[in-house]
């Protein structure tokens, strides 16, 4: 009998050790899956990257041809050509002005040239520039091509919505342009080739720009607002600090968009949550206000209700995602406790008051601009919640 019971017992541990063993070599499966999958799509990524970087660097060189400094747009300015380079208008919102310049070999050629590139800045919006800036024209096609996902653009107004009561018909834009020419001081230096000119004008935008570009965003931002639980003055104030508003935005990370979306990182998590797949959003993709402030609210979300979740106070826990959109969560953990873990960081954040929380971590992030971010992020999340009364 004792002999039956051994012989099961052994048979037993070998029926389990064999089922354990299954079990390991389908967790390692799974995860070498993972893995290719993971480094498949970084792969395309870097394709869609290369392909982007050849594309801009072309740009610049056709650039360089007209121009003594090409420029191209940045996290808060906005640059943008004229089919034949030769006029350029850029919109620096953080500055709150904008400015139109031309290559032209005479004053009068100069004025026609400025006026309609007046015109064009003053009354453009968002899905107007994907179509007719060759270089976003350019960027939605590689888009499209490498990354298939739908390149399309909201149209949403740029600067219109600033400088019109209502939306502007030819006549009132005609005044409008006829009234920055005769008002402005014309700024003239020399062309690259010496035997043509650069004409310059520089507008101020009217006051408060910012909160008024910011009523843009308004139905988006509410929205995303209660379907991720998040203060809408948050998302007001990470847009401000992040492009002051800038649709076409673009960092050298590279990050994208109004929220300054990075593909690799936060993008790859927004886009997983919220299409239950792996992948990563395209610049195109990006630079569509609606997916942006969705995707930057989606990381948000995760920052706050899954990263952080193990610091007890929201207000803490706030502050942690602040400094985390812009630095990650690791380097949270690395303020409290030098190393990159939150389960240990947590429970030294929940022995301080938010207060203390906000102190220690404007003395002991890693680096200077989640720090000053952090700061900003705060002292206008007080603004927007006065001037939207929320």
């Amino acid at each position: 009998m004792k002999f039956f019971i051994i012989i099961t017992l052994l048979l037993s541990t070998f029926a389990s050790a064999n089922e354990s063993s299954d079990i390991q070599a389908g967790i390692a499966k799974e995860k070498a899956e993972f893995e290719q999958m993971k480094q498949s799509q970084m792969n395309a990524f870097n394709a869609y990257k290369k392909a982007l970087n050849k594309e801009y660097q072309s740009y610049k060189d056709e650039l360089n041809k007209y121009w003594k400094h090409p420029e191209l747009s940045t996290k808060k300015v906005w640059v943008s050509y004229s089919n034949d380079k030769q006029s350029r208008s850029t919109v620096n919102f953080a500055k709150e002005n904008y400015s139109v310049a031309v290559i032209a070999k005479n004053k009068k050629d100069a004025i026609q040239k400025l006026a309609k590139r007046i015109a064009y800045v003053a009354s453009v919006n968002t899905q107007e520039v994907v179509k007719i800036d060759a270089l976003q024209k350019n960027v939605a096609k590689i888009s499209k091509e490498i990354g298939g996902q739908n390149t399309r653009v909201d149209p949403q107004p740029i600067l219109s919505e600033l400088l019109f009561k209502k939306k502007p018909t030819r006549k009132s834009l005609q005044k409008y342009v006829q009234n920055v020419l005769k008002e402005h001081k014309l700024r003239v230096n020399k062309a690259k080739n010496n035997k043509e000119k650069v004409y310059k004008i520089v507008v101020q935008l009217p006051k408060y720009s910012k909160y008024k570009r910011s009523i843009v965003f308004k139905d988006e931002v509410a929205h995303n607002s209660q379907r991720f639980q998040l203060p809408a003055e948050l998302l007001f104030a990470i847009m401000q600090t992040e492009s002051d508003f800038n649709p076409f935005a673009k960092s050298r990370i590279p990050a994208y968009g109004l929220m300054q979306i990075v593909p690799t990182s936060a993008g790859r998590d927004a886009y997983r949550f919220l299409y239950r797949r792996k992948g990563m959003p395209t610049v195109t993709y990006l630079y569509n206000s609606k997916h942006n402030i969705e995707m930057g609210s989606t990381y948000l979300h995760i920052l706050y209700f899954s990263y952080l979740r193990k610091v007890k106070n929201p207000i803490s826990r706030l502050y942690c995602a602040i400094a985390a959109y812009n630095t990650g969560a690791g380097n949270i953990a690395w303020a409290f406790t030098g190393k990159y873990n939150m389960t240990k960081a947590a429970p030294k954040i929940n022995k301080l008051t938010p207060e203390e929380v906000y102190e220690y971590l404007l003395n002991n992030l890693r680096f200077d601009e989640p720090k000053y971010y952090l700061k900003n992020v705060r002292r206008r999340m007080a603004i927007y919640k006065k001037v939207y009364n929320l």
